[in-house]
């Protein structure tokens, strides 16, 4: 009997159909903003007892974990437990995969793909419009040739030598925030330190003017809520105003570099177009996702490398001691609390894994989170430490054809800027309370509430 995880057949009663983003890769070139949050949830968290019925046809004894609680963790005992009864458990919005060996073949799998109309046609009720145009082409919904065309034209402009380019401009944008924060000695993070700093580099990796800066923070969180349009109220002309603006700043842009091409990526691109074979939209299509996509999944890693490094201060003594462990604290801050906490991908077709029959359409959820802390693979996985170099490739940044083509920035982000606040700064402190986005998407803290000393 083959297995179908779908979404229109477990929606709670009562309740609004929230569809995670279709296939999406979660990555900084390839995922371009936030699933809903806590906070935007329209009742009460829902339980087991809510659903109409069991979750899924499933084997018997295959553990359920509730992700669409606000109280859910990958970290709790309950994820824990079932990692180690089972590679997968069932939840209200279809498999979740829990070990590291299943993730790591099932981002490879060609089995599985993309589905970005899905979702704009059956989650948001959308099938025509600027956003519905932008959002089903886009990079990371494409598969096959028309994904590797545009991933070309990426490895030809975004190159190792214009991420080593921008790390002077990293670390000096980290020092100017790191001083504002040692002023005082405390801080909001993600308002003070996470989100100036990712923006600055993405406006300065595109090319874009330092005076529109302001703007494109509004239209990329504006943006970033395609993933809760569902949820309905103003976010979806919210989302179509902001998908409009840029589209127009953009397309405007890229006619600028055209006729005076600078050393920034948007320029680079406009010359490899040239010798390629992606067309005008589909580059103003593509550089609008870059936008927005190059600032919130490393804002939100930055934040959670500071809530690891806040718990574990001997950990931050070590930093501030050894700055050259900037590149390896990325990257076990990154293994320990993913801002890609999962990756979504459906079935293409019929198939089985592992003795499971999976139906075409079944939705499968990677659990980035669990899985980088899987004993079976990591040494002290359950530590954090930033003195042990890994060896196993991180999920977080996808796998095969669609491995984040932003990961080299994300890296080079985290490990210029987290030595600059050990060095300028005292041990972090959490002081109030913490808000987190659901942990289905990107995932991190609203707001962190920092003293240093």
């Amino acid at each position: 009997m083959w297995r179908s995880v779908r979404f229109s057949g477990l929606v709670p009663r009562g309740r609004l159909e929230l569809m995670p983003p279709a296939g999406s890769s979660l990555s900084a070139s390839d995922w371009p903003g936030p699933p809903a949050t806590a906070s935007d949830w329209p009742g009460p968290p829902a339980t087991a007892s809510d659903w109409p019925g069991p979750p899924a046809t499933a084997p018997s004894g295959a553990p359920f974990l509730n992700l669409l609680d606000p109280e859910f963790r990958f970290d709790s005992p309950a994820v824990i437990a079932a990692q180690a009864d089972s590679w997968y458990a069932e939840t209200p919005m279809g498999l979740l995969v829990l070990r590291y060996a299943e993730v790591h073949e099932l981002l490879r799998d060609r089995r599985l793909n993309h589905n970005g109309k899905r979702y704009m046609e059956q989650t948001c009720g959308v099938s025509s419009g600027p956003v519905y145009d932008w959002y089903v082409p886009m990079i990371v919904n494409q598969d096959g040739e028309d994904h590797l065309r545009l991933r070309r034209l990426v490895y030809r402009a975004f190159t190792s030598r214009m991420i080593d380019n921008l790390r002077p401009f990293i670390r000096a944008k980290a020092e100017q925030l790191a001083g504002q924060i040692a002023a005082t000695g405390e801080c909001e993070f993600v308002e003070d330190f996470g989100d100036p700093l990712t923006l600055a580099v993405m406006c300065q990796l595109l090319g874009v003017p330092a005076e529109d800066y302001e703007m494109f923070r509004a239209w990329t969180a504006d943006v970033g809520l395609v993933f809760s349009m569902a949820l309905g109220g103003d976010i979806p002309a919210r989302v179509e105003a902001a998908v409009a603006g840029l589209t127009g700043y953009v397309d405007s842009l890229i006619r600028q570099k055209e006729s005076a091409p600078a050393d920034d990526l948007i320029s680079a691109l406009v010359a490899a177009r040239q010798a390629s074979r992606v067309s005008a939209e589909e580059l103003g299509n593509l550089v609008v996702t870059l936008v927005f996509a190059a600032h919130d999944n490393t804002r939100h890693q930055i934040s959670n490398a500071m809530v690891a490094l806040a718990g574990h201060p001997e950990q931050w003594d070590m930093l501030a001691r050894h700055p050259e462990l900037g590149e390896q604290a990325a990257d076990e801050a990154s293994r320990w609390c993913p801002s890609a906490a999962t990756l979504f991908r459906f079935a293409a077709e019929d198939f089985v894994y592992r003795d499971l029959p999976i139906a075409r359409d079944s939705f499968l959820i990677m659990g980035v989170s669990v899985a980088q802390r899987d004993p079976r693979v990591f040494r002290d996985g359950h530590s954090f430490d930033i003195s042990i170099r890994r060896q196993e490739p991180p999920l977080q940044f996808g796998g095969g054809p669609h491995h984040c083509l932003g990961s080299a920035l994300a890296r080079a982000e985290l490990g210029e800027s987290l030595p600059v606040l050990a060095s300028r700064l005292k041990h972090p402190h959490i002081t109030g309370p913490v808000t987190w986005r659901l942990p289905i998407g990107i995932y991190g803290p609203n707001q962190l509430p920092l003293r240093f000393g």
